[in-house]
């Protein structure tokens, strides 16, 4: 099993994940269709270079926020959650364009016993992205419920 336990984990534990993930145009425009999500900024590419800031198209922040939690799954709850709880603070600094190559980190916040499930325990999960130039792209806090090591109940 790649994820970790409930007990595995400590607070301030920061995990640099190996997998990168370059974003290509057919992430954007599938998911966005896949999601019904019609934003000009999404698709549009010559409404974008007339009327945004950006002068291109900008990744749907639904997929980039998807992207930085499931980079972060093999390495940390692969296996050993039983849910996620919520997902709290989620920031998008920068936007992320196709093209960019976005890189993970998480960090450990927060831990607690579940007061209503012994054989769990709460993890707050801090997850960051990166572009190619190191510059922040998205954040968010995610609470997600974990298994604690099973037990040998036969002895």
């Amino acid at each position: 099993m790649a994820g970790l336990y409930f007990e595995a984990f400590y607070v301030g534990q920061v995990f640099q994940h190996a997998i990168r993930r370059t974003v290509s145009e057919m992430d954007n425009v599938m998911f966005s269709a896949l999601t019904h999500n019609p934003a000009a900024l999404h698709l549009d590419e010559e409404y974008c270079k007339h009327h945004t800031e950006f002068g291109q198209r900008i990744v749907n922040s639904v997929f980039t926020l998807g992207l930085i939690v499931g980079v972060s799954v093999g390495d940390t709850t692969l296996g050993t959650t039983v849910a996620n709880l919520g997902w709290d603070e989620v920031r998008f600094p920068k936007p992320l364009f196709h093209g960019d190559t976005v890189r993970v980190e998480t960090e450990v916040l927060e831990l607690r016993e579940s007061q209503s499930r012994p054989r769990n325990g709460i993890v707050i999960f801090a997850h960051r992205g990166f572009n190619q130039h190191n510059e922040l792209i998205a954040s968010c806090k995610r609470s997600a419920l974990m298994l604690k090591t099973p037990t040998d109940v036969s002895t």
